[in-house]
Order: structure tokens, then sequence, then C-alpha cells
């Protein structure tokens, strides 16, 4: 097990449902002795409708107050929302840069037909998530640009990334 690093650390996983966030969480959360934060987890503890955007918004916003926080003590955080959105990316970016964290980046990717299928075999969803919602969700995920990867650090580790596939 690897320490993770000098000083506090923001690792941001990003990726549509099916795209290998929580495998590749779970191994950097191992690997570094770091606090992961999901909210599908938590939304699943509490027995929430993982649909349920208002409950989902409240627990990130609770998440990522507890993120600050442990990132102030110099500790290393996952967050392992989705983040389909570069200003939502930004908001923790400069957020923990403000607490002088140092942020990695994260993204995966895989086919619309490998999400697909993973999606139904983990069988996790109720309702199962669809094609069609898949397709719409493909369309609005802003995938990061070479641009927005350069303002990250380069990853602690390298490599885990491979988990996705």
């Amino acid at each position: 097990m690897e320490r993770s690093g000098d000083g506090a650390r923001l690792i941001i996983v990003c990726g549509l449902p099916g795209a290998g966030k929580t495998t590749l969480a779970r191994a950097l959360e191992k690997r570094l002795r770091a606090v992961r934060l999901c909210a599908d987890d938590w939304m699943n503890a509490l027995s929430l409708n993982l649909y349920d955007e208002e409950n989902r918004g409240k627990i990130e916003a609770l998440q990522w107050k507890f993120g600050q926080e442990i990132l102030v003590l110099g500790l290393t955080v996952i967050i392992e929302w989705g983040t389909w959105g570069k200003s939502e990316r930004d908001t923790l970016r400069l957020g923990a840069r403000a607490l002088g964290a140092a942020v990695e980046l994260h993204y995966l990717d895989a086919p619309a037909d490998v999400l697909f299928e993973r999606i139904q075999r983990r069988d996790m969803e109720d309702p199962p998530i669809g094609r069609e919602a898949l397709s719409r969700w493909i369309e609005i995920f802003q995938i990061p640009t070479p641009e927005e990867m350069a303002l990250f650090d380069k990853p602690l580790v390298e490599g885990l990334g491979l988990l996705s596939s």
C-alpha cells in the first residue's frame, strides 16, 4: 500500500454509468489509503432512489463539505460522482486548489454497447437504465478536453485506469 503522497489531494473519477468508476475508485482508495465519496453508496445505504436528483444533490453537497474537511487535514479524497459537466469538475478543482490540494482527474470511457452491457450485468438500478437513457446521457456528457485535462495534476498512480476495460 502506498502513501497518498505529500499533502492533500483530490481525485475526481469521471465517466458515465458502466465506465468503471467504482472499480477504479475502490482500487485507488485501497492503494492510497484515501477516503472515497460516492453518492450512490450513500443513497443505497439510506434506501433512496438513485434517480432522486434532489437528494443526490444534497448528498453530494454534504460529501463535498466533508471532503473539504478531509483535504484540510492533508489527506486524499476520491470523488466518484460521475461529474458529467466541466463546470462541476471546475468547481471541485478550484475548491480543492483553494485549500492547497493537488487535484487529479481520471476520465473513464467505453463504447456505448460496453457501457450498456456492464449496466445490465450489474443490475443495480431500479428501474433499469435503458438504451435510450444511456444514449441521451452520452449526448449530454461533457468529455474532458486535452485543455481541461492539462489543468489537473499528474496522477500519483498510473495504469489503474486500465481496470475499466
